[in-house]
Formats: C-alpha cells, structure tokens, sequence
C-alpha cells in the first residue's frame, strides 16, 4: 500500500492550525499536534523540522493563502476600501492567521522568519497606495507604508482584539459583520481622504 504523503502533511498542517492558533508554538507540542492529526511523530520531523520551523512553514502558507485571495496591483485603479472590506472578509472566515500572527509577536522579539521576503510582499500593497496617491485617490499625508499598516490593522482588529471589540462596540456579535464592515469602509475612507 502506499503511503499518502500529501494527505499526511495535509493533516498536519490541519492539525498544527489549530494547535498553534490556540496555544502559540511555546504553548503546544509536536506530541499533541501529531495526536490531533492521527499521524506519528515522526513525519512531522521528517516532513517540516521542529515545532518551530512547523509553525514558521504553517505562518507562511497562511499568508501565501491570504496574498492569493486578495490580489492587488495598484489603488490607482483598484477600490482600497473594498479591499478591506475584502480582508476583513477573510479574517473573519480565516480567524486563526490573526492568531497565528499574534502569537509570532509574541514568540519573537526581533526579526521574524522570512522577514525580508515578508517585506517584499508588502511593499506590493505600499506601491499600490503610491499608485493611488500619484493618481490623487489616496491622501498623500500620510505615509504609505502607515497607511497599508492602518487598513491592514482596521480589517483584522475584529479578530485579533475580540475582547476590546466585545468591551468597546456596539457590533460585538456574530450578527454584526455588515455593520462592521461599513465602520470599516468609513474609516477607510476618512483615513484615505484627499484634502
């Protein structure tokens, strides 16, 4: 019979969401992650190294998964505000990436990995503000770069800060998403606003 490498690895990088998402790589084990997924220990080794670099390969699969489903080339011509719109979409279908995100904070005090690559891909949606701003659809007051941080941060505040959500708004149930995402879109709007 043979072995169902990809459905295995498939496993657990399931397995591994979940575990990392609720506990952070200090706060689980390859024991527990590999009981989740049914598989041995040992293909978790083989196939992705230690907790650390499995949780380094489940983070950047998760942000590929993002970048693939929000597109961007130039705000110039694309909707910023429907673009958050979109990303909070996604956060909120996809809550454990702002999980897995706070939790990489919280892990690593300096640079994290593939940081560089990291700031490639980001510099993709501060030249798409750049963009906007030569076109005069986009402030140019501000910073691109803190305004690519500020609409990133807007989109997936619901998620990353739910008990600051549930304590501050009016829209703290699961019910509320329309109302959030039209708070969003105005603040988006204001914060983007040619004078």
């Amino acid at each position: 019979m043979a072995w169902d490498t990809e459905g295995t690895k498939s496993k657990i990088l399931e397995a591994a969401i979940q575990e990392f998402a609720k506990y952070g790589p200090n706060g689980t084990t390859i024991d527990k992650i590999a009981k989740l997924a049914k598989v041995n220990k040992e293909r978790i080794y083989n196939y992705y190294g230690d907790k650390h670099k499995l949780f380094e390969h489940v983070l950047q699969n998760e942000l590929i998964k993002v970048a693939e489903s929000l597109p961007i080339k130039s705000f110039a011509t694309e909707d910023i505000i429907e673009y958050a719109e979109n990303a909070y979409d996604y956060h909120r279908d996809h809550p454990a990436l702002s999980r897995l995100l706070l939790w990489e904070g919280l892990t690593y005090e300096n640079e994290v990995p593939n940081e560089v690559l990291r700031k490639k891909h980001y510099n993709y949606k501060v030249n798409a503000i750049i963009e906007g701003q030569k076109a005069g659809k986009i402030t140019n007051t501000l910073d691109a770069e803190y305004i690519a941080f500020l609409v990133l941060s807007l989109a997936n505040s619901w998620f990353t800060l739910p008990q600051m959500a549930r304590m501050l708004s009016p829209f703290d149930r699961e019910s509320d998403h329309t109302a959030r995402k039209a708070l969003i879109a105005e603040a988006v709007k204001r914060l983007i606003q040619v004078a």
